[in-house]
């Protein structure tokens, strides 16, 4: 449950009033925040012991020996589970108790820009796997489904896509109130910034872009592994706020959002500036692109500093067009990305497997 996207949705879904929820979740990895400790939820949660990031075979075979114990007490109808490594341990966990439904969402997925490809290959043949013990499988856009279908995971039937539904802390600030919540000049560019800091999201590319426009001032918020690195090489105008439960502020602060990432799944940061009315530069990469309209909610570029540096030059030097676009973008997200549809669309998914539950494939792709 370390801050991001898939903390996110999953809080959001477990404020369902109309299920008995539980959720096992694990403990977040050095350097991260716990979004448990910003959004508590109202359902039950339970910490399983071991369950980390990390591969740890002792701790990961005690984490699944308490899943399954978990399991056996709660006797659920349903097993949702979310990321990697919750997704492969709470699948196997839901199989050895005879599970009636089985759910697994990909927020993302981990065939490029996280492994080798050593070690992407033996991630294929796993999901393969698991994919023919789970009944559905979630996933956040139409492009993160058409690469897991590409890499031979699953079958087209077993899909569906649900957006993921977002909704701001608190009520968006206008600009000025939120520079001085932030210590930030009223005057001037601002670009946010919002990610964890690691090597898929790249934030040398931020740093990149930095550099190539040194009266434009970058807020970073966000934390994680890369963190020290990244201060280390960043010039005088990026400014490190750490992780904000005032997110809001951030995205109100900011004339446009930058994301720089080699691989996505559905990036709710970019959802939460369109709330804002805050238009982003996005990498074309996962399913940026959906929520990112080219040309009218921000512009999606190649993953390269030169590209990312001249759509956030041009963008900032068009206060018309950027407003315009923040306009639109925030106007087609309280539309698409709300969390009543999000919920109403996994409720509907939940009653449907209860109804007739699917046929599981027992050949192994």
């Amino acid at each position: 449950m370390n801050v991001g996207g898939p903390a996110a949705i999953l809080t959001a879904l477990l404020d369902n009033p109309d299920m008995d929820v539980h959720a096992l979740v694990g403990e977040v990895g050095a350097g991260e925040a716990d979004y448990l400790l910003l959004r508590a939820p109202s359902a039950t949660v339970i910490r399983v012991r071991g369950l980390g990031p990390a591969v740890r075979p002792t701790d990961d075979l005690r984490a699944l020996g308490e899943i399954i114990g978990q399991m056996r007490r709660l006797r659920p109808d349903i097993v949702h589970t979310h990321t990697a490594k919750a997704g492969v341990l709470g699948r196997v966990a839901a199989s050895v108790t005879g599970v009636k439904a089985r759910v697994h969402t990909f927020h993302g997925h981990l065939l490029h820009g996280y492994f080798t490809p050593a070690v992407t290959r033996s991630i294929v043949v796993a999901e393969r796997a698991l994919a023919t013990v789970t009944d559905r499988m979630v996933a956040v856009g139409e492009s993160v489904r058409d690469e897991l279908l590409a890499a031979r995971i699953g079958m087209p039937a077993q899909y569906v896509v649900i957006p993921p539904g977002v909704a701001l802390p608190a009520p968006a600030p206008d600009r000025d109130r939120a520079r001085a919540a932030l210590g930030l000049p009223t005057n001037g560019a601002v670009v946010a910034y919002v990610a964890r800091l690691t090597k898929v999201k790249r934030p040398d590319r931020m740093i990149g872009v930095a550099r190539a426009l040194p009266e434009v001032t970058f807020v970073v918020a966000g934390d994680g592994p890369l963190r020290a690195e990244t201060a280390a090489a960043a010039p005088p105008n990026v400014r490190f706020l750490g992780w904000r439960a005032d997110i809001e502020n951030v995205y109100s602060a900011a004339d446009l959002t930058l994301l720089t990432s080699d691989n996505e799944g559905m990036p709710v940061t970019l959802i939460e500036a369109a709330l804002c009315g805050v238009p982003a530069v996005a990498t074309i990469v996962g399913s940026t692109a959906e929520v990112v309209l080219d040309g009218r909610t921000g512009l999606t570029v190649a993953p390269e500093v030169a590209a990312l540096a001249e759509a956030v030059r041009g963008l900032l030097a068009d206060d018309s067009r950027r407003r315009q676009m923040g306009a639109e973008a925030r106007q087609r997200a309280g539309d698409a990305f709300s969390i009543e549809r999000m919920t109403a669309a996994h409720t509907a998914l939940y009653e449907s497997l209860m109804a007739t539950p699917p046929a599981r494939r027992r050949r192994l792709l």
